[in-house]
């Protein structure tokens, strides 16, 4: 569906919302009119911070052990990260930029060699290369091993694949294959399997599915061979069962985890790169899933993440839509389906990525969002109207 025919399709839906609805009642007409739906307006825009050239992904995380969230950014055109150290209230510190690997593509975190600091683990899509930063717990990295990849990695998964209590690493390599790297426990790695299958992997992510102890793989497929979602079961060893493939929208970039339905069983959340559109896909709880149901938000959807924005106890999404310049909020119905139209608001220039943070200091809260604005070489915060942080006088716009 083009952009202007999905905005017609907006359009058609939020009219006939309003709509008066007829019955006929022993012979006589009684109408009602129906409200159309007013999506709460529950974010705004609070600052933005400068990072690196064409941030790409955006990472949270406690990287100095004062219990306040800290950004990551991966800039791939500058060949650098960018770490924001956080005040704990919304506000962060200006960058500190580090040079890395030849285009950082994406990252991940996690605690490599048990040091009780977060390292990092890169995907360098310019130099064929798994790049590792080993944490010194102030914020600050040491250089680690550099594992050649074949051929050109966009994004990686890490969880312990094997059962041996270290984590490991999943790779989406741009030529149609799938590379484990497997944690020694020391801030190495060393050659898991490796799978060819699907179209242009986008995404690789990892959970147990069916409960049986196993971690299990969730490859999203962008090439236009195949448009679908891989599910690969884990053996419990490092290696995955032949996949199953579910339908999800055109070209899908990336797949994450969620409850919509309230089942407490594991459901995805597919973003599509053509049609404008994302995928909910219910689970079943044994690692199967029913179709997928397909949703609009704006032009050009390239990351989303789910949380219960307005305190419903049900799922939403929060979708960063790279043409349009904007962000957009939609309130769930419980079911894997969202109520419209979404409350959308204004970003910088393409906004590429978006994580959800805490501000530690007003207590229960989860009003962050942080924006990986690739456009403008900046990261966007936006907080939630419940809180008010006092302290403002750090942002730089």
């Amino acid at each position: 569906m083009s952009v202007s025919s999905l905005r017609a399709f907006h359009a058609v839906r939020f009219v006939l919302g309003a709509l008066s609805i007829c019955l006929v009642l022993g012979g006589l007409i009684a109408c009602s009119k129906t409200e159309p739906y007013n999506p709460p307006d529950l974010f705004y825009y609070f600052a933005s911070y400068k990072v690196g050239k064409n941030p790409t992904t955006i990472t949270t995380g406690d990287l100095n052990h004062d219990s306040f969230t800290d950004l990551v950014t991966t800039n791939i055109a500058s060949n650098t990260l960018s770490i924001l150290l956080g005040n704990g209230d919304g506000t962060f510190h200006d960058q500190v930029q580090v040079h890395v690997c030849q285009e950082p593509r994406a990252l991940v975190m996690d605690d490599f060699n048990h040091d009780g600091h977060a390292d990092v683990a890169l995907a360098c899509s310019g130099g064929d290369e798994i790049s590792i930063l080993l944490g010194r717990g102030n914020g600050r990295f040491g250089e680690g091993q550099h594992y050649p990849v074949h051929r050109t990695p966009v994004a990686l998964a890490t969880d312990d694949v094997n059962g041996d209590r270290h984590p490991d690493l999943v790779v989406a390599l741009r030529n149609d294959k799938v590379k484990i790297l497997l944690g020694t426990g020391t801030g190495e790695f060393r050659p898991g399997a490796q799978y060819e299958y699907g179209d242009t992997p986008t995404s690789v992510a990892l959970s147990d599915l069916d409960r049986d102890g196993k971690v299990d793989l969730v490859v999203t497929n962008g090439g236009p061979m195949s448009n679908a979602v891989s599910i690969w079961l884990g053996n419990g060893d490092g290696s995955f069962r032949g996949p199953k493939d579910y339908s999800a929208g055109k070209r899908p970039l990336g797949g994450s985890f969620a409850d919509f339905n309230n089942d407490r069983n594991s459901d995805l959340l597919v973003i599509n790169g053509e049609g404008d559109s994302f995928t909910t896909l219910l689970g079943n709880g044994d690692a199967t899933f029913r179709p997928g149901k397909d949703s609009g938000a704006n032009a050009g959807p390239n990351f989303g993440l789910a949380r219960d924005f307005n305190g419903d106890r049900l799922m939403d999404v929060a979708i960063v839509n790279l043409q349009s310049s904007d962000l957009s909020i939609l309130f769930g119905k419980g079911d894997g389906t969202f109520h419209y139209p979404p409350k959308n608001y204004r970003t910088k220039s393409g906004p590429f990525a978006i994580s959800s943070f805490r501000v530690t200091m007003t207590g229960e809260e989860e009003p962050g969002l942080a924006i990986a604005d690739n456009g403008s070489g900046s990261v966007s915060i936006f907080l939630h109207r419940g809180v008010k942080p006092v302290v403002q006088s750090d942002a730089k716009g």
